[in-house]
């Protein structure tokens, strides 16, 4: 054990207090007294304070957390791997937080964990920033902070170049000894108004497009206090508010992430907080030299094999309820999604066992293996909502308005009647179909599959990536020698010896 000081870890209670930092957030037309208070918010900041309470908690901290090179107790994630054992210890982590919440809190804070690790050892390829990138480090690592990330311009005018919408795309005003100041606006900050901080850079399909010359002062990459002045954050309507109590929506009344899009108003950036300043070179190589795409797909399928698990639950449950589950084309709708589960599960085993060298001597998740987990994964989704609503149909809507319903003595004894389920009460069916709705069926449900669908990206760029880094590190030309080989091996005249 190290000496108790290294410890410096937040707990829950310290986590919320953290958050009562002035921070500008809009919801409803008004200002944000306290996050942690309002309804939008409360819910969703008490999950992830229990999560840092887990860091304390004895029968929980030999598997959550390490301590690092400089002798900081952090979570496992946090700190950078060197060995496989390493990453699989840092999986088993990341697993014990998203049982926490089921699968469906995608950015916790050991999501962006991802990243910040990697700048222990990879901090000099920041070249003049490099101290900037190693004192994050260690100023996230040791009190385990929660750092949310910005990468999307907005879909304003996506058909022009990216300098001419510079009126809404982040770029920099000026600068000064101080540091700079920056404008333009980001999304979509998923979980932003319970972080620290947000990382800000711009996505691998824009930063290819960019040129020297033409879009400097937009190469950058920077982090900054969500209590920054010029910063504020707009939030999209809040399914935690609408929920109106756990048994109506169980999942949105405490896991709803609410996402904002931050605007930058001649935001201060002390330099301190840059890692990269009007060069387009760095800009375009982080994300393949840094491990955090590497790195993050390993946290993004831990996560989703979860969900997973929990959706398959579900969909045996309800099934079971209607009494419609041993009938074969349900059981293969069950077996589907297990074997989307475990699919998803052995790509994570891949990426924690069969590990490239990265940066330092660390070892990340080989690249072409979390390329292909961010498609499978961003396409697994889509295909449980469908099995959910072919295999249950109408079931989910066979429901009452709400727990008043069932606390009416008078219109209690009918519900008990025409609602049971299949040796199933009806209270306990009614429970379970709530919860399935607001997994599959809700507003809350519907963000949940855009979520999923483009949580890396579009499509078409998941795609691009994995066929460029397949080229750039000779994987392709494997490919195309397999194929000139077998060619070779046959001619006009017949078999070649």
């Amino acid at each position: 054990m190290t000496d108790a000081n290294s410890n410096t870890m937040l707990d829950g209670e310290r986590f919320l207090d953290s958050l009562d930092d002035g921070r500008e957030i809009w919801f409803e037309g008004e200002r944000v007294d306290k996050v942690t208070k309002h309804p939008a918010f409360a819910k969703a900041a008490t999950s992830i304070a229990g999560l840092y309470d887990s860091l304390h908690d004895p029968d929980q901290q030999e598997k959550l957390t390490t301590v690092d090179k400089f002798g900081q107790r952090t979570h496992r994630f946090f700190a950078p791997s060197y060995s496989a054992p390493d990453l699989e210890a840092s999986r088993g982590a990341i697993e014990v937080w998203q049982r926490q919440t089921f699968g469906w809190m995608g950015r916790t804070p050991d999501y962006k964990a991802a990243f910040m690790a990697q700048l222990a050892e990879g901090h000099s390829y920041y070249g003049q920033y490099a101290d900037n990138a190693l004192n994050w480090y260690k100023k996230s690592a040791s009190s385990v902070l929660f750092i949310n990330h910005v990468l999307i311009d907005p879909p304003v005018d996506r058909n022009q170049n990216r300098v001419d919408v510079r009126d809404v795309y982040v770029s920099v005003e000026r600068e000064d000894d101080n540091g700079i100041y920056v404008s333009g606006a980001k999304m979509v900050a998923t979980g932003s108004v319970l972080t620290h901080a947000t990382f800000v850079a711009v996505n691998s399909g824009v930063a290819a497009r960019m040129e020297a010359g033409r879009d400097d002062d937009m190469a950058m990459v920077f982090l900054v206090d969500m209590s920054a002045p010029g910063l504020k954050m707009i939030c999209r309507p809040s399914y935690e508010a609408a929920a109106r109590n756990p048994y109506e929506a169980p999942l949105a009344s405490r896991f709803d992430e609410n996402d904002s899009v931050i605007i930058f108003d001649e935001c201060f950036i002390p330099w301190e907080n840059v890692l990269v300043y009007r060069d387009i070179e760095t800009t375009k190589g982080f994300y393949a030299h840094s491990g955090f795409f590497n790195r993050y797909n390993l946290q993004s399928a831990t996560r989703l094999s979860v969900k997973l698990e929990f959706a398959a639950g579900l969909l045996m449950m309800g099934t079971e309820a209607t009494g419609t589950d041993q009938f074969r084309a349900v059981q293969t709708a069950v077996g589907e999604i297990v074997a989307m589960r475990e699919t998803i599960w052995a790509l994570s085993t891949a990426m924690v066992q069969d590990p490239e060298p990265s940066i330092g001597g660390t070892v990340v998740p080989r690249l072409l293996t979390a390329a292909a987990s961010r498609i499978y994964a961003t396409n697994v989704w889509q295909r449980v909502r469908d099995l959910f609503e072919a295999y249950l149909a109408g079931a989910p809507i066979y429901t009452i308005s709400g727990p008043q319903d069932l606390l009416n003595p008078e219109l209690r004894p009918t519900i008990d009647q025409y609602f049971r389920g299949t040796g199933l009460e009806a209270e306990a069916r009614i429970k379970l179909f709530k919860l399935i709705w607001d997994a599959l069926y809700s507003e809350f449900a519907g963000r949940h599959a855009m979520y999923e669908r483009n949580y890396a990206g579009n499509q078409e760029q998941q795609r691009l990536d994995a066929r460029r880094w397949a080229i750039d590190r000779g994987d392709a030309r494997r490919y195309r020698d397999l194929v000139e080989e077998c060619m070779a091996s046959y001619d006009l005249h017949g078999w070649v010896s």
